[in-house]
C-alpha cells in the first residue's frame, strides 16, 4: 500500500488555500471596508506561510510573511485597503503558487519587484497620512509615546498524539507565543507512558503557557489557526495578580529535577479538565475527517475504466441468460444487473463536478482585463451548481477563456462609448450554465456592441473563405468567426487579433461532441452558448437496428417512438415529414442514410429525438431495447465521420455505433428548410 507524500499533500492545500485568499481578494475588490474579509485573507496568509515553514518551503514562508505583514496592518487599522493593495497581493500571490510549484527554480528577481510594489501600495496611503507629523519619527518617539495597555492571558493546549508525524512542530507554536509578549511557559508531563510503552513519534506533553502581551484575543488564536480543529486549547484573560501569583510558580518549577516533576505536576492539572472532554474533541475531528476523502483524479479514472468492463460483461451475461431456460441464471444475472447499474450510477455521481469550481477562475481573469483594458467590468455567474463530468470541466477551461476574453475586447465597449450610446458605465458578462436532457448549455453573453456583420463578411471574402457576394445564412455568417486565423481585430494585443482562440474553442467542443450555437444584436451583446454532454463514460441509450447493423440512440435525447406503417412510408416519399400533435416533424431514413442496401421491415419505427426545441425523427427497421452504454471513442481513421459521437462493445463482443444526435437533428432541420425553398 502506497503512502503519501507529505510534500504532495501540502502542495494540494496549498492550492486551495490559494485559491480561498484570491476569492477573499477578489471580494475584497468590491468591499474594501469589510472587515471580515480582511481577516478572511489574513489568515489564508498566515495558514500558507505557517505551513509552508513547517514543510520546509521556507522562500514561500518568507515572501508570505511580507504580504501576511501588509494585512496584519490593514486589520490592526494603521493602512486602509485599497484596490493597489488588492492588486500588489493578487500579483504576489501568483508568485506564492510558483514557489509552491517549483521551490528550488531561479525566480530572479520577481520576488523583489512584487514585494517594491507591495510596499508602494502600503505606504503611499501611509505617506500622505504621515506628511502632516514627520516623515518618520525616531526610534525615541516611538519609546515615549504612551504604551498601549498590556493583558494577561492563561492558554493551556495540547495537540494530538500523531501531531508531530503529520508535521506539527510544537516548538514552533511556543515561539510564536514568545513574539507577542512576555511569556512563561510550563510543560506538563504527566501523561507520558512509561518506557516500554512509549512511542518515539507520538506527543505525549500539553502546555500551559502564562502571556503578558498588548496583542488581543485574535493574535493568540492566529498562532494556532492551521492546528484548531485537532487540538484542545484553552484562553483565559486573568487579572494582573493572578498573572503575578502565576509567573513564580513556574520560575520556582524550573529547576526542579526531572526525577521530581511527579510532585509539581498536580498544580498543573487543570490543563487536562475532564478526561471525557479530551476524548471528545477527537472524535469529533475523526467525523470530520470521515466526512470527505482525498483521492487522485487518476483513481476515479481506474475505477471508472473497471466499472465500463464490468458492465459489458454484465450485458453479455444478460444475452447469455435471456437465451437459456435456466431459471436461476436468469435470477442471478437480473441481479447482477441491477448491482452494476447501481454501481455505475454511483460512479457517476463520483465523477460530476458542479460547474461553480470552472467559473470560479474566471473573476480574477476578468479583474486583470479590466485592470489592462481600462474597462468596467461586472461578472455574473448563473447555474453554479449544475453539475458535469470532471473530464469535461478540465477541457471546457481553456475555451471559456477565449470567449470570455473576446466578449471583453471585442464585445464590451469603453465606459465613454457606453454612456455614449445611453448604456451603464459597467458592462456585463454573464456565465451560465443549465441542464437540458443530456446536455449541458454553457453560456456566455455580454451587454457590448455585438458582431459587426459586414466586418464578418468582408473579412471572410477578403481571406477566401467564402466567395464574394455568397448567399449566407446569419447563423452560417456567425459561424465564420470559429475559422482558423479568423480575426476581425484591427491590431494583434496580448487579448487578441491571432485569429487562434476562437478556433481552439470549435475544435475542443467538437472533439466533446457538443456544438456552438451564436446569436447577437447589433447594440445590444452577443451570446455563444455551447452544447455540451454530461459525461463522456457512460450513458443510458436505445439500441436499434437498421438493415443488418445495429446502433445505439443516447437515451436522453429521445422524446418517443411512433410507428410508421408501409402505406405511411410510401405516402411521405418527397416529403419526409409527420403530424406529430398538429405539428410537422422532419424525419431522416437511417436506411438510405447509411446506404445498407436492404428492404425496409414492414412495421418501421420513427424516433423522436430533440436538442433544446429542435425535433427530428429517425426511421429504423427495429427497437432492440434499452442498453447500458459504455462509450469507447472512435479512431482517428473516423474521426471525421460526423454522424457517429463514439462507439460501445455489446454483449456478444460484437461493435455498435453511437449516433451523434446533434448532427442529425442539424441535417434533420437543413432538410426541412431545403423543402420548404422548394415548395
Amino acid at each position: 500500500m502506497s503512502t503519501l507524500d507529505p510534500v504532495a499533500v501540502f502542495r494540494t492545500e496549498a492550492a486551495e488555500c490559494l485559491e480561498a485568499i484570491e476569492a477573499g481578494l477578489l471580494d475584497l475588490t468590491h468591499q474594501l471596508d469589510n472587515k471580515d474579509l480582511v481577516d478572511a485573507v489574513f489568515r489564508g496568509l498566515h495558514t500558507l506561510k505557517g505551513s509552508g515553514a513547517m514543510f520546509g518551503f521556507e522562500a514561500l514562508a518568507a515572501f508570505t510573511h511580507h504580504c501576511e505583514t501588509a494585512f496584519d496592518r490593514v486589520r490592526k487599522g494603521e493602512v486602509a485597503a485599497t484596490s493597489e493593495l488588492v492588486a500588489a497581493v493578487l500579483a504576489a500571490q501568483d508568485h506564492m503558487r510558483a514557489l509552491v510549484d517549483q521551490p528550488d527554480a531561479d525566480h530572479g528577481d520577481t520576488g523583489n519587484k512584487l514585494l517594491a510594489q507591495l510596499q508602494a501600495a502600503v505606504g503611499g496611503k501611509q505617506a500622505a497620512a504621515a506628511a502632516a507629523p514627520a516623515a518618520a519619527p525616531p526610534p525615541a518617539a516611538v519609546r515615549d509615546a504612551p504604551a498601549k495597555k498590556k493583558n494577561s492571558w492563561r492558554i493551556r493546549f495540547s495537540l494530538p498524539a500523531n501531531s508531530m508525524a503529520n508535521g506539527t512542530n510544537p516548538l514552533g507554536l511556543l515561539d510564536e507565543l514568545r513574539d507577542l509578549g512576555e511569556c512563561s511557559v510550563r510543560a506538563d508531563t504527566s501523561a507520558i507512558p512509561a518506557l516500554d510503552d512509549l512511542v518515539p513519534t507520538e506527543l505525549h506533553i500539553s502546555w500551559d503557557v502564562t502571556l503578558t502581551s498588548e496583542q488581543d484575543r485574535s493574535a493568540i488564536d492566529d498562532v494556532f489557526i492551521f492546528v484548531l480543529d485537532d487540538m484542545e486549547l484553552s484562553v483565559e484573560e486573568i487579572s494582573g495578580t493572578a498573572a503575578a501569583t502565576a509567573a513564580p510558580v513556574e520560575e520556582r518549577a524550573a529547576p526542579v529535577p526531572v526525577a521530581a516533576t511527579s510532585t509539581a505536576v498536580p498544580e498543573f492539572r487543570p490543563v487536562e479538565a475532564v478526561p471525557a472532554k479530551r476524548e471528545a474533541p477527537a472524535a469529533v475531528s475523526q467525523a470530520k475527517a470521515a466526512e470527505s476523502v482525498r483521492v487522485p483524479a487518476e483513481r476515479l479514472d481506474e475505477l471508472m475504466d473497471r466499472v465500463g468492463e464490468l458492465v459489458i460483461a454484465q450485458s453479455r451475461l444478460s444475452q447469455l441468460a435471456s437465451a437459456s431456460t435456466d431459471i436461476a441464471l436468469r435470477s442471478v444475472s437480473e441481479e447482477i444487473e441491477r448491482l452494476s447499474g447501481e454501481l455505475r450510477d454511483t460512479m457517476m455521481v463520483l465523477r460530476m463536478v458542479p460547474v461553480a469550481t470552472l467559473f470560479s477562475r474566471f473573476r480574477r481573469l476578468v479583474h486583470d482585463l479590466a485592470r489592462e483594458t481600462g474597462k468596467v467590468i461586472e461578472l455574473v455567474t448563473e447555474g453554479e451548481s449544475t453539475e458535469v463530468d470532471k473530464t469535461v470541466i478540465e477541457r471546457l477551461a481553456d475555451p471559456l477563456v477565449h470567449l470570455v476574453r473576446n466578449s471583453i475586447d471585442h464585445g464590451l465597449e469603453t465606459p465613454a462609448d457606453r454612456l455614449a450610446s445611453g448604456k451603464t458605465e459597467a458592462g456585463t458578462v454573464t456565465l451560465s450554465a443549465r441542464q437540458a436532457g443530456g446536455e449541458v448549455i454553457i453560456s456566455i453573453k455580454d451587454d457590448g456592441r455585438g458582431i459587426n456583420r459586414e466586418r464578418v463578411r468582408a473579412k471572410a471574402e477578403s481571406s477566401g473563405l467564402i466567395q464574394p457576394g455568397q448567399p449566407l445564412s446569419d447563423s452560417e455568417l456567425l459561424q465564420l468567426i470559429f475559422a482558423p486565423g479568423f480575426s476581425t481585430a484591427a491590431a494583434i494585443t496580448n487579448l487578441s487579433g491571432r485569429g487562434v482562440g476562437m478556433d481552439v474553442v470549435k475544435k475542443t467542443v467538437e472533439a466533446l461532441r457538443g456544438a456552438i450555437d451564436i446569436v447577437s444584436m447589433p447594440g445590444q451583446g452577443s451570446e455563444v452558448s455551447l452544447r455540451i454532454p454530461l459525461t463522456l463514460a457512460i450513458i443510458d441509450g436505445l439500441l436499434v437496428r437498421v438493415g443488418s447493423g445495429r446502433y445505439v440512440i443516447p437515451l436522453s435525447a429521445v422524446e418517443e417512438c411512433l410507428e410508421l406503417s408501409l402505406e405511411e412510408d410510401l405516402r411521405s416519399r418527397g416529403r419526409s415529414f409527420i403530424s406529430l400533435r398538429d405539428s410537422l416533424v422532419p424525419f431522416l431514413r437511417l436506411r438510405d442514410l447509411f446506404r445498407t442496401g436492404t428492404k425496409p421491415d414492414v412495421h418501421q419505427k420513427v424516433v423522436v429525438i430533440s436538442t433544446g426545441t429542435e425535433r427530428v425523427g429517425l426511421v429504423v427497421d427495429q427497437i432492440i431495447g434499452d442498453h447500458q452504454t459504455v462509450i469507447k471513442s472512435m479512431s482517428k481513421l473516423h474521426n471525421n465521420v460526423a454522424t457517429f459521437s463514439g462507439a460501445t462493445i455489446l454483449g456478444d463482443g460484437s461493435v455498435a455505433l453511437i449516433l451523434d444526435v446533434g448532427h442529425l437533428v442539424a441535417a434533420g432541420q437543413q432538410q426541412e428548410a431545403q423543402l420548404r425553398v422548394a415548395g
